[in-house]
C-alpha cells in the first residue's frame, strides 16, 4: 500500500512586506550609492514577488526605529547569532502550531494524541531541547510519540522529511505522521554589500507549514498519494549554494548560477524519475516545483515546455510569499491541492527542489 499526504496546513508570521518596503531597507542596510541602489531596485522589480512575511517588523521601518537590528549606520549594534537564535526559539512554536491547526483542522473528528510520529525540519534555527518536544507538550501530544529532526538540509529539505514518512507508513500502516516545517529566514539577514548578499536578501521570507501522512488503508482524508522519490547530486556544482553558521547569522552563498546548473541537469533528472515511477513525460499532468527564484522557474517552464496552469501554483506562491526555503514546497503543493480539487481526477505531478550539494530532489505523487 502507499502512503498518501492527507491535509496540509500553512501559517505566516503577521509582519508582511511589500518588495518595495523591503528595497528601501536594503538599501539603506547595504549603504549603496545611486548608481547602486538603481540596480538593486531593478532586481526587486524582476523577482516575480510582490509580498513576503517576517517574524522581525524591522523591514518596513527606517533606522532610528528598529527593534531587532541595530540604530546606527551598518545597522550597528549588528544582532548576534545567539540573539538570532533566541528569536527563533521565541517565535517558532507559535507559528508551528497554527500550520499543525491549519492542517488537522481539515480531518473531521481526527484525535491529535494518535500521532505516532513527528518529524520537524528547519534549516534557519536548532536548540535543545528542541521544536520537537515543544510540540509534543503544546499539543498535548503522547510522551512516546517518536521524534525525527532534519535540519540544515537547505530548500529539500521537506523532501526528506516525506520520505521518512513514507517509510514509516509503509513499515507500520497504522501510523500517522506528522510533518512540521518551519523556516524563519529573515533573521540571518547579512549587511555586507555582496552580489550574493543582493541576491538572496531579495528572495527569502518566513513560514512554517504542517502535513499529515498516513497509510493509505488507513487515511481518513486523501490529498496526494506518494508514488515514487529519486534524488541526486552534483557535486561539480557545490559551490553555487552553500550554507554556513557565522558570528552574525547564517551566512549563505548563492550565486546566479544556480539556474542554469538545474536547466542543464533537471530533464536527466526527470527521466531517471519517471523511469523508477514506470511513467512517461506525457502522463504528467501537474508540476509542483520549488520556487527558489523567478529564473528557477521560467527554466523548469523552458525545459518542460510547461503551460501555465501546470506550473502557475508555484509562481502564486513565489509571488505572494517569496522563497521560505524547505516549507516552500509545501504551501506549493497547498496551492496545487485547491487547483485540483475542481478538477477531481486522479492527475499525476511531479516535483522538484534543490539545495546545498548541488542536490536534485524530485518525487512523483498522484491527487487522490
Amino acid at each position: 500500500m502507499s502512503s498518501i499526504i492527507s491535509a496540509i496546513g500553512t501559517s505566516n508570521p503577521e509582519n508582511r512586506f511589500s518588495q518595495e518596503q523591503i528595497f528601501h531597507f536594503m538599501k539603506d542596510a547595504h549603504q549603496l550609492d545611486a548608481p547602486s541602489a538603481r540596480r538593486l531596485e531593478k532586481l526587486y522589480q524582476v523577482s516575480g514577488i510582490d509580498f513576503r512575511h517576517s517574524v522581525l517588523n524591522d523591514f518596513g521601518k527606517i533606522r532610528g526605529e528598529y527593534d531587532f537590528f541595530g540604530n546606527g549606520l551598518g545597522l550597528e549594534p549588528f544582532p548576534s547569532t545567539s540573539l538570532r537564535g533566541d528569536i527563533f526559539q521565541f517565535k517558532a512554536l507559535d507559528l508551528s502550531t497554527h500550520a499543525i491547526e491549519n492542517c488537522l483542522n481539515q480531518i473531521k473528528g481526527f484525535d491529535k494524541t494518535n500521532i505516532s510520529h513527528l518529524i520537524t525540519v528547519s534549516c534557519t534555527g536548532m536548540y535543545a531541547p528542541g521544536l520537537d518536544i515543544e510540540i509534543v507538550e503544546k499539543l498535548g501530544l503522547n510522551p512516546n510519540t517518536e521524534r525525527t529532526c532534519i535540519n540544515f538540509m537547505g530548500c529539500y529539505g521537506a523532501f526528506n522529511a516525506l520520505k521518512v514518512a513514507d517509510y514509516i507508513c509503509r513499515a507500520e500502516p497504522n501510523s500517522n505522521v506528522l510533518i512540521v516545517d518551519v523556516e524563519l529566514c529573515t533573521l540571518h539577514f547579512q549587511r555586507e554589500n555582496t552580489l550574493d548578499n543582493w541576491l538572496s536578501n531579495s528572495l527569502f521570507a518566513d513560514g512554517a507549514s504542517a502535513v499529515l501522512v498516513q497509510n493509505e488503508e488507513f487515511a481518513t482524508e486523501k490529498l496526494f498519494k506518494i508514488d515514487s522519490f529519486y534524488t541526486e547530486v552534483v557535486t561539480e556544482a557545490k559551490n553555487e549554494m552553500a550554507w554556513k553558521i557565522g558570528n552574525h547569522g547564517f551566512e549563505m552563498q548563492l550565486t546566479n548560477k544556480v539556474s542554469k546548473q538545474i536547466k542543464s541537469g533537471i530533464k536527466n533528472i526527470s527521466e531517471k524519475l519517471l523511469k523508477k515511477a514506470n511513467l512517461a513525460l506525457d502522463e504528467i499532468g501537474s508540476f509542483a516545483i520549488h520556487p527558489g527564484g523567478r529564473k528557477i522557474l521560467e527554466v523548469c517552464d523552458e525545459v518542460f515546455q510547461l503551460t501555465n496552469a501546470q506550473n502557475e501554483h508555484a509562481y502564486t506562491v513565489l509571488k505572494n510569499f517569496g522563497n521560505m526555503s524547505s516549507t516552500t514546497i509545501l504551501f506549493v503543493l497547498d496551492e496545487l491541492s485547491k487547483k485540483l480539487k475542481l478538477k477531481n481526477n486522479n492527475e499525476k505531478v511531479m516535483s522538484f527542489a534543490f539545495g546545498p550539494g548541488l542536490t536534485f530532489e524530485s518525487m512523483v505523487l498522484t491527487y487522490a
